[in-house]
C-alpha cells in the first residue's frame, strides 16, 4: 500500500467536472511531481488531498486510513500540509509571527521553537529578518516564510503548489535546493510547478495531467527525455 494514494477520484466545482477518475501513488521519502498545462487540474488535484475540495467519487488514503472526506485541519493533524500557489501571508505580521502560524496543530506546537531553528538554518535570511513585517519582504522571501510556515506544522507530506512563480531564476534555483534539502530530510514532497525542467530535475516520479486526466506518468528523468513532453511543455 502505498504512502499517499489518490484512488480514481473524480472533482467537480458545481456542475463542472475537473478531475477524472484520477490515479497517484506516492511512496514515503519520494518527490513526486505533478506537471500539466495551466487548467490541466494540478491545484484541483492538491487542494482535494488537502481536504479543501472532495471529490464525488473514488478515495484516498494516507498511511493506510481514509481520508477524502475529512477537513482540511484534520488533514493538517494527520501530516499533510499544503504550500498554496501565491504565499498567503499575514502582511501586518512578522515573519517570525508568520512562522508560528504554522505551528497550530497538536503536533507541532510543543516543538515550534525547535522547528523555528530548523527553518532559520534552511533560510537563514529569515532570521535575519525575523522581527520584520512579512508584507515588506522581497517575493523570494516571502516564499522562504510560505515554505517555512510548511515545515513548522511538522510534516509528513509537503505539497507545493508553484513555488517557484514570479521569482527570479537564482532564487528560484535555491529554492528548489530548499525543496530538495527538505526531501533529503524524509518528509515526502509533492510538487505542483510551471517550471517543468526544474521540477523533473529533483523529482524521483512525476505525472502529467491534461483537462483533468492524467495522461503519463513514470520516472521523472525518463520523462525529462520524453519528445511528447519535450515537445508540449519544454517547446523543443
Amino acid at each position: 500500500m502505498a504512502f499517499l494514494k489518490i484512488d480514481n477520484i473524480n472533482v467537480a466545482y458545481g456542475d463542472i467536472q475537473v478531475l477524472f477518475d484520477i490515479n497517484l501513488h506516492i511512496e514515503k521519502g519520494e518527490v513526486v511531481s505533478i506537471i500539466g498545462a495551466n487548467g490541466a487540474g494540478k491545484s484541483t488535484t492538491l487542494k482535494t488531498i488537502s481536504g479543501m475540495l472532495h471529490p464525488t467519487k473514488g478515495s484516498i488514503t494516507f498511511n493506510d486510513e481514509s481520508i477524502e472526506h475529512l477537513p482540511p485541519e484534520k488533514i493538517v493533524e494527520k501530516g499533510i500540509i499544503h504550500v498554496p500557489e501565491g504565499r498567503r501571508l499575514f502582511p501586518f505580521m512578522s515573519v517570525e509571527e508568520n512562522l508560528e502560524m504554522g505551528s497550530y496543530n497538536s503536533r507541532a506546537y510543543d516543538k515550534r521553537f525547535e522547528t523555528m531553528e530548523t527553518v532559520f538554518e534552511l533560510f537563514p535570511r529569515l532570521k535575519e529578518r525575523r522581527k520584520q513585517r512579512a508584507g515588506t519582504l522581497s517575493g523570494g522571501e516571502r516564499q522562504m516564510v510560505a515554505v517555512g510556515r510548511g515545515l513548522m506544522a511538522k510534516p509528513d507530506v509537503l505539497m507545493f503548489d508553484e513555488p517557484s512563480l514570479g521569482l527570479a531564476p537564482i532564487i528560484i534555483k535555491s529554492m528548489m535546493d530548499a525543496i530538495k534539502k527538505i526531501a533529503d530530510s524524509g518528509i515526502t514532497i509533492v510538487l505542483v510547478e510551471q517550471n517543468i525542467h526544474v521540477s523533473l530535475s529533483i523529482s524521483d516520479r512525476a505525472y502529467v495531467l491534461e483537462q483533468g486526466y492524467v495522461v503519463n506518468s513514470g520516472d521523472a528523468k525518463d520523462l525529462l527525455n520524453d519528445p511528447s513532453v519535450k515537445k508540449a511543455f519544454l517547446g523543443i
